[in-house]
């Protein structure tokens, strides 16, 4: 790939699939920067002001696309405000909204399957600030056709690699802009039953439907959802968050995210038409384009959104996204308005 010769001061923001070299460039120029792609890419990545985390998935201007080692996708906070790299372990999550900025949010990225991914899924809606100083970010993924790869995060301001930890650009904004968190989730309830569950779990075995105590995973294969194409879409005060499922076998069901007590859920009604909906979605949404975002990897699959454009969309394809807390089967998007 020809080198672009990009500096931190002449690139603009840049959202898109680069080169290593150009990475590199950047990342040499100071410029900020949240990075996504495969290990062996990231691992060749110099120390400076940056994050990243593991995918070979993307959504680009030209589609959904799978890529090789000898790119990664960079986001460019340059021109924005003062940004700074900050690490956590599993005990001192709640510091992410505590330090994040007055006017500004943290951008966060944490592996799938870890004890911070668990923890923050189960823990974030209770953090200090956590819907006043908004987190977002994406959940670290891996290529699905490598049986054992696991997920990993980058701590950029050492280049070191993580298997358990989350990495945060903590972004202040200037003072006549604000961030706006959007959520597009094309899915809706089907209006079938109420589901309510007992405790905060990814693997519940039990729920009630309509007040009635049942078996979760019967009550899974009886509406026919073991393929995990339609998610349980939960209702908090208004907003639609989805939990989705991971696997169903033998008497388990386990889910990409957790459920909670006290939330009336439903499974969702179908999506004849994936593209089109999130189209459509985009099409309600008419605004200046966004400074970061990324799409579910149930998305890109079920979807089938390899080579489709949908909107305006560019960044990772991910195993979780991260709107103030853990969601699923969603697109994620931050604005500066």
């Amino acid at each position: 790939m020809k080198s672009l010769n990009l500096t931190a001061s002449d690139q603009g923001r840049i959202n898109a699939l680069l080169s290593i070299d150009d990475t590199i460039a950047l990342i040499r120029a100071g410029a900020p920067l949240a990075i996504a792609g495969r290990p062996n890419a990231l691992d060749q990545l110099p120390a400076g002001n940056w994050i990243a985390g593991t995918t070979p998935y993307f959504m680009t201007a030209d589609g959904g696309r799978v890529i090789d080692d000898t790119q990664v996708f960079v986001t460019d906070f340059s021109g924005l405000g003062a940004v700074r790299v900050v690490t956590y372990d599993e005990h001192h999550l709640p510091q992410i909204t505590e330090d994040a900025p007055e006017n500004g949010f943290a951008m966060a990225i944490m592996p799938f399957q870890s004890r911070c991914h668990e923890r923050f899924a189960n823990e974030a809606s209770t953090y200090p600030l956590a819907f006043l100083k908004p987190t977002v970010g994406w959940i670290a993924g891996f290529d699905l056709a490598e049986g054992a790869a696991a997920a990993a995060v980058y701590d950029g301001a050492n280049a070191v690699r993580h298997a358990d930890r989350v990495v945060v650009l903590h972004i202040e904004l200037p003072a006549e802009q604000c961030p706006s968190i959007e959520i597009i989730n094309i899915f809706e309830a089907d209006g079938v039953e109420t589901i309510r569950f007992e405790d905060t779990s990814f693997a519940p075995a039990h729920c009630l439907i309509n007040g009635e105590r049942v078996s979760f995973v019967d009550y899974v294969k009886r509406r026919g959802r073991e393929d995990g194409q339609l998610p349980l879409v939960g209702d908090f005060s208004g907003a639609r968050i989805n939990a989705s499922i991971r696997t169903v076998e033998g008497d388990k069901v386990q889910l990409y995210a957790p459920v909670f007590p006290g939330i009336d859920y439903a499974f969702a009604g179908i999506v004849p038409d994936y593209v089109g909906a999130f189209r459509e979605a985009f099409a309600a949404h008419v605004q200046e384009p966004a400074i970061w975002s990324c799409n579910c990897i149930l998305n890109f699959l079920f979807g089938e959104l390899e080579g489709k454009v949908i909107g305006g969309c560019a960044g990772p394809v991910t195993f979780g996204e991260i709107a103030y807390q853990l969601v699923n089967q969603t697109l994620v998007q931050v604005r500066a308005v």
